[in-house]
């Protein structure tokens, strides 16, 4: 099949909730992909931020190969070596002690309200305006951004929502219902919005005061992402629960909930469960990924390499007005136009470059942490070529 019969194909017998680039990737190798028709790509999006060890790394396809050919799957009626290996891998890089294992970031959001609400007995989550948590009907509902939310009422009853950044709201906001304070210590899809110098450790501090938890929502920001393998290192903070996704399988599908023994302890047989999370295979990939991001000190690389892309996008910045602000942790950037975006990234995508427009006005960089300077120099070109066709 080429190209325009997969389109086709996809419009007559896929449910039509993504709006789609009209290309159909076939492979990648570190942070670049090749489309069916050969045409090369430098990935500045990683898959939403998944991909984070590059594309098809051998150390996590030979993880997933090894581990198909003994145990895909198994109830968790039982044990399995992998899933116990994943989660004291986690407790050991986290500030965290146990684990429940599932299957995307909505997920690890869905169990970290459960647990909050069972542990605090009370059923009041606090979040942000402008986040975004998953498209469950709990997740979707946290989120603050009604765009989402608006086909799907009535969306359950327990949250409320706060400027982000705003601590005197969120003070006022607390009542004697409050369980916890879920938090994206990034905004992700929310435009790659930065915290205000101190805001974290102050709604921390908040939590604590109130007797309430501080849920971290790390889907997008953990596993080195920021230039810290946790984005609570970055800010100083130390949160009750954590959850992530996303990059912690290497591309396979993975996530988790992580939580202080006290707060994890309120979880009995029976209150929570997953057919498929911590699956042997997951776990496996899971394990090779982190140990490569670990290994391979791919925070610090995100680190470095992020000073030198941010330093490069301000340059732009200053070349040009329609450029209004350029911000982000390590290999999470945003750049925020005075335009909307997505011809934008219609035009970096014919010049090889996948990028991706967040908040209407923001572009989104999240590429691979294994990027190389030169890869980082080909998008500058390409956006400096776009911005002056402008």
């Amino acid at each position: 099949m080429d190209t325009d019969e997969i389109i086709e194909l996809e419009k007559k017998y896929i449910m039509q909730t993504y709006s789609r680039q009209p290309i159909v990737l076939s492979h990648g190798k570190g942070a670049r992909v090749w489309d069916i028709d050969g045409k090369e790509y430098i990935d500045c999006f990683a898959g939403v931020a998944v991909n984070s060890i590059g594309h098809a790394h051998p150390k996590v396809a030979v993880a997933i190969c090894h581990q198909a050919q003994k145990l895909i799957h198994c109830s968790n009626i039982y044990y399995n070596k992998e899933q116990v290996e994943l989660a004291r891998l986690l407790t050991s890089i986290s500030p965290h002690d146990r684990v429940f294992f599932a299957n995307s970031g909505a997920e690890a959001n869905e169990g970290a309200i459960k647990l909050a609400r069972k542990y605090t007995g009370k059923g009041e989550i606090i979040a942000a305006e402008n986040s975004f948590h998953g498209r469950t009907l709990a997740t979707v509902t946290a989120t603050g951004q009604d765009k989402y939310k608006e086909p799907f009422k009535p969306l359950p009853p327990g949250f409320k929502h706060v400027p982000y950044g705003d601590i005197q709201a969120m003070a006022e906001a607390i009542t004697d219902d409050t369980a916890a304070i879920l938090l994206e210590p990034i905004q992700g899809e929310g435009g790659v919005v930065v915290p205000p110098e101190g805001y974290l450790e102050d709604v921390q501090a908040l939590a604590r005061e109130n007797d309430i938890l501080f849920i971290l929502d790390e889907v997008q920001t953990g596993f080195g992402r920021t230039g810290a393998l946790f984005a609570s290192e970055l800010f100083g903070v130390q949160p009750d629960i954590t959850t992530v996704a996303k990059a912690m399988g290497g591309g396979y599908p993975i996530g988790a909930v992580l939580a202080n023994e006290d707060v994890a302890s309120a979880f009995e047989p029976g209150d929570h469960g997953s057919t498929f999370g911590g699956n042997p295979l997951g776990c496996a990939a899971a394990i090779a990924a982190i140990e490569v991001i670990v290994g391979e000190n791919l925070a610090e690389n995100a680190k470095k390499l992020g000073e030198y892309f941010k330093g490069r996008l301000e340059d732009l910045m200053g070349k040009y007005d329609i450029i209004e602000d350029v911000r982000g942790y390590g290999l999470m950037l945003g750049v925020e136009l005075g335009i909307k975006c997505d011809k934008i990234v219609d035009e970096a995508r014919k010049m090889g470059v996948l990028i991706n427009c967040t908040a209407d006005k923001v572009i989104r960089l999240v590429p691979p942490l294994v990027i190389k300077k030169d890869e980082i120099d080909k998008v500058i070109e390409v956006l400096d070529n776009i911005f002056a066709s402008i």
